[in-house]
């Protein structure tokens, strides 16, 4: 067996969400959620077949979107992967909904971070083991901290 990790790329201004799922219509129903409850915003979803002529099936309303999940399905390389990249929303808008989706088994990862997966190999195939999300902490909150943080939610609407 082996292991190594690989650097996902994320779009400028983007958010990804990556996730663990099982069936043919992912890539469709993930579409739909997304066009539901994020229509203002340009997204794409791409996802792995693990069966049959393993695909990577993709789906979205921006192009450049697409191709860079796809690009990031290729290079982790596991079957039953979907990868969501969305420009102009968070994924807090959409990520019960999605973990709502029959199809859907784990979700990694919903973040704007740099992002590495942790992937195993064996002669089966490829595995997701883990994601490396973002940095370490490099301390502990304070006054000012706490402050920057509720002002910041009102700036973005998420508190009143």
């Amino acid at each position: 067996m082996q292991f190594y990790s690989v650097k996902v790329e994320i779009p400028e201004q983007c958010n990804i969400i990556l996730g663990q799922t099982h069936f043919i219509k992912t890539a469709e129903d993930l579409y739909e959620i997304l066009a539901t409850h994020i229509s203002h915003a340009k997204f794409a979803v791409a996802f792995t077949e693990a069966s049959g002529p393993c695909l990577i099936r993709a789906e979205g309303n921006d192009e450049q979107l697409k191709e860079v999940c796809i690009k990031n399905l290729q290079n982790i390389g596991a079957g039953h992967v979907f990868c969501i990249l969305m420009k102009g929303a968070f994924p807090i808008s959409v990520l019960n909904a999605i973990k709502m989706c029959q199809e859907v088994c784990n979700i990694y990862c919903a973040t704007a971070n740099p992002l590495e997966v942790i992937v195993a190999e064996t002669e089966l195939g490829k595995g997701i083991l883990g994601v490396i999300d973002g940095f370490a902490p490099k301390g502990v909150e304070k006054p000012e901290d706490r402050q920057y943080r509720k002002e910041f939610l009102r700036k973005i609407s998420y508190k009143l």
